[in-house]
């Protein structure tokens, strides 16, 4: 009896633990947004609205627009339409991991980089 109890809890914990994400990436393309970071011990927000092309983000009082290219449905390339230095010159490679509601997972790292980064963003509207 207890090796029955023991197997089922065991099978349960199993089934919830192989419990696949769900991954509405389709939800998420188009929008506006928010992402927060800490920063040098500060959490800043970044605000930025994203279309088929073009993603326009608002941070501590600057405006970067970036051309976006999709890849798929779930993973896009950014890049700086008017870098100002070398390194805003380089392209991100963003990727959903999952999504829940109305938050979304992603890692990003520079493209052909393969230290990678994660990051939530929360669609606003």
């Amino acid at each position: 009896m207890i090796k029955n109890i023991l197997f089922l809890g065991a099978l349960l914990l199993v089934i919830i633990a192989c419990k696949t994400p769900q991954r509405d990436c389709n939800a998420f393309k188009v929008g506006e947004f928010s992402y927060e970071e800490l920063i040098d011990g500060q959490l800043i927000t970044t605000r930025f609205t994203r279309n088929d092309t073009l993603e326009v983000a608002y941070f501590n009082e600057t405006v970067d627009s970036s051309s976006v290219r999709w890849i798929n449905d779930c993973e896009w390339i950014v890049k700086k339409i008017h870098p100002k230095s070398m390194s805003e010159e380089k392209a991100v490679h963003m990727k959903i991991l999952y999504t829940e509601g109305e938050f979304y997972t992603f890692e990003y790292s520079l493209v052909g980089k393969t230290k990678k980064q994660r990051g939530t963003a929360k669609k606003l509207n």
